[in-house]
């Protein structure tokens, strides 16, 4: 049987989580659970939509339409370029929704103004990816060759 230091360290914490919860169970409430009272996610009755849902909807409205605006603009300013319109535009739109997803991600709730620029950044990467070079390469020739 193992008795070394680390033996006794784990039996001494896992005797003493367990005296710890006899005395939390016994200073609560009969049938309430300590974790869950109190405002949290799990309850229900305090409001019943979640709050800045108005505000997210708008910057996925507006990341979808900034990016299909910028996608529409591509393709009619260089359409030799890019594949046909019907690729287009759905990549600027799904770029611009993903942007404000990450840009959101990442820096939370700080406001529509940050989240449309990086919607538009991811947007305008995303359409970058379908540009076909602007022409033939011109290859020089040696005398030699």
């Amino acid at each position: 049987m193992a008795s070394g230091p680390l033996f006794h360290a784990v039996f001494r914490s896992a005797r003493d989580v367990r005296a710890s919860q006899t005395e939390h169970n016994s200073s609560t409430r009969e049938g309430c659970i300590p974790q869950v009272t109190g405002k949290t996610g799990y309850d229900r009755s305090a409001h019943s939509r979640a709050e800045g849902t108005p505000l997210m909807f708008l910057e996925a409205l507006g990341s979808a339409i900034l990016g299909l605006a910028l996608a529409w603009a591509a393709a009619h300013r260089l359409p030799h370029r890019l594949p046909v319109r019907r690729l287009v535009l759905p990549t600027g739109a799904a770029g611009g929704l993903f942007g404000a997803f990450l840009t959101h991600t990442a820096l939370g709730a700080v406001g529509f103004l940050p989240v449309m620029l990086g919607a538009a950044a991811v947007a305008a990467a995303s359409i970058s990816l379908l540009l076909r070079p602007a022409g033939r390469l011109h290859r020089h020739h040696s005398a030699t060759v």
